[in-house]
């Protein structure tokens, strides 16, 4: 399983409204994606703004390309980030996710 991290931050007025556009829009086709294992957002106020991560679990790198485009390094926008974000990479990271033993010792499974 591959994990795709990207951050960004908004102001934390505009915090709230973010989280519902990101549901509709990137977590939405994220999960519509065949692959997609899991798709979260992560949200940390700090003052006037607020940083947000959002990561995805796909099955392989075929998939994350279904969903991102050939150039799969890349992050995702749509039209109304520009009226949301103050910063942003533009990049994303990838991570395998190295599976666990279950608290009974069962292994994990993707």
């Amino acid at each position: 399983m591959i994990a795709r991290i990207w951050r960004g931050w908004t102001r934390t007025e505009d915090a709230d409204e973010f989280v519902a556009y990101v549901h509709r829009t990137g977590i939405a086709a994220s999960r519509a994606t065949p692959g997609n294992r899991a798709a979260y957002i992560l949200r940390r106020s700090e003052g006037d703004r607020t940083e947000f991560i959002t990561m995805t679990f796909w099955s392989s790198f075929d998939a994350i390309k279904a969903f991102a485009g050939e150039d799969v390094e890349q992050a995702v926008f749509y039209p109304e980030h520009d009226r949301f974000l103050v910063d942003r990479e533009t990049t994303v990271r990838h991570f395998d996710v190295i599976g666990e033993k279950l608290p009974d010792g069962r292994p994990q499974t993707d």
